[in-house]
C-alpha cells in the first residue's frame, strides 16, 4: 500500500464508454456515529458523488473516548478507519465512513489551540481506502482550573461559547471521582464544580470543553466543512481507471530558496492520484509560490 491508500497494480477502467453516471450513484455507505454526524455528511456525499448514507448503530466509544474513561489505542487515522470497519460489519455494506477529531496545541503557533479533523472511506469492492483531513484554528477547544462560578470562570464560559458548546467537569489532577459531561445548565454547572472541588486533592475542579460533535456547534461546523470536502474529492474521478476518490496523497517539501536555492522546509509540490490504481502526477503548489523566502531558509537564517 502506497501513500494515501493507494495500492500497489494497476487495475482496469471501471467504465469502457465514459458515461455520465457516477459509479456511486445511489449506492449504500455506513456511517459509524453515536452523534448526529448524518446530518453533516448525508447530504454532502448525496449531492457530489450520490452516496446514499446510512447510519450504524455501533458503539463508536468503543474505541476512545474525548474525556478519558476508554482510551484511544491508535492514531486518529487508525481510529476513524477501525470505526468505518464497524459500520460496514454492523450493516453488511462494502462501504463505510467515520469521523474523528484530534484537539491540542497549534503545531507552530504553541498558545494558540487547533483542531484536526479526519473523515475515513472505505469502499472494499473497489479497494479504496482514503482518509480526508481538514486543519483549523477554529476550535472552542480550552480548560481551566477553578474553585467556583467567580468572574474568571465565567469569562471562560463566554469564551468557549457556553451554553450553546457544553462542558465537561472532573476532579482536578485524577481521573477518577465525580465526572460530568454534557453540561449546559447553570446550576448542574455550579453544582458540578462544588462536588469536583470538594474530590481534589487541591480544591479544584478542571473545566473543559466538550469536544464531542453534537455538544458542540464548533466542531459541527468544521465537520460539516470536511464532509464537502470529501464529497468533492469522491466526485471526481481517475482519468486512467475511472475510480472515485482522486485528489492529493502527498505534500513533498523542499521548495527552493528565493535567495540561494537551497532546499527549505516549506511544500514545492503535491503528489495528486489515484487510491485504487495507483496513477499519480506532481504538480506545483496550488498558491503558486515558487520560492520560499530567505527567512524561511535554514542557510540563510539558520
Amino acid at each position: 500500500m502506497g501513500p494515501g491508500g493507494v495500492r500497489a497494480g494497476r487495475r482496469a477502467p471501471l467504465r469502457a464508454g465514459g458515461g455520465p453516471r457516477h459509479p456511486y450513484a445511489g449506492a449504500a455507505v455506513a456511517l459509524a456515529t453515536m452523534h448526529g454526524k448524518q446530518r453533516l455528511i448525508a447530504p454532502a456525499l448525496q449531492a457530489t458523488a450520490g452516496l446514499r448514507v446510512v447510519v450504524a448503530a455501533v458503539d463508536t466509544d468503543a474505541l476512545g473516548t474525548f474525556t478519558g474513561e476508554v482510551p484511544r489505542p491508535g492514531t486518529a487515522r487508525h481510529t476513524a478507519l477501525a470505526k468505518a470497519r464497524l459500520g460496514m460489519r454492523a450493516l453488511d455494506l462494502p462501504r463505510g465512513l467515520a469521523s474523528e477529531g484530534s484537539f491540542g496545541p497549534h503545531p507552530e503557533l504553541v498558545l494558540i489551540p487547533a483542531g484536526i479533523e479526519l473523515l475515513a472511506f472505505i469502499d472494499d469492492e473497489l479497494g479504496i481506502e482514503l482518509v480526508e483531513q481538514r486543519s483549523s484554528e477554529r476550535t472552542n477547544f480550552a480548560h481551566i482550573e477553578t474553585r467556583a462560578s467567580d468572574r474568571r470562570t465565567l469569562a471562560f464560559l463566554e469564551r468557549v461559547g457556553f451554553p450553546s458548546h457544553a462542558v465537561v467537569v472532573r476532579v482536578n489532577g485524577a481521573h477518577d471521582g465525580p465526572l460530568f459531561k454534557g453540561v449546559t445548565d447553570v446550576s448542574l454547572l455550579e453544582r458540578a464544580i462544588r462536588q469536583c472541588a470538594a474530590a481534589s486533592g487541591d480544591g479544584r475542579a478542571r473545566l473543559e470543553t466538550d469536544m464531542r460533535a453534537h455538544l458542540n456547534p464548533t466542531r459541527m461546523g468544521e465537520i460539516a466543512a470536511l464532509a464537502a470536502q470529501l464529497g468533492e474529492r469522491l466526485a471526481r474521478l481517475c482519468p486512467a481507471c475511472g475510480a472515485p476518490g482522486h485528489g492529493l496523497l502527498e505534500r513533498q517539501r523542499g521548495l527552493p530558496c528565493c535567495h540561494c536555492a537551497q532546499p527549505t522546509e516549506l511544500v514545492a509540490h503535491e503528489l495528486h492520484g489515484c487510491v485504487r490504481c495507483g496513477h499519480s502526477e506532481r504538480r506545483p503548489r496550488a498558491d503558486g509560490l515558487r520560492c520560499a523566502d530567505p527567512g524561511c531558509c535554514g542557510h540563510c537564517n539558520p
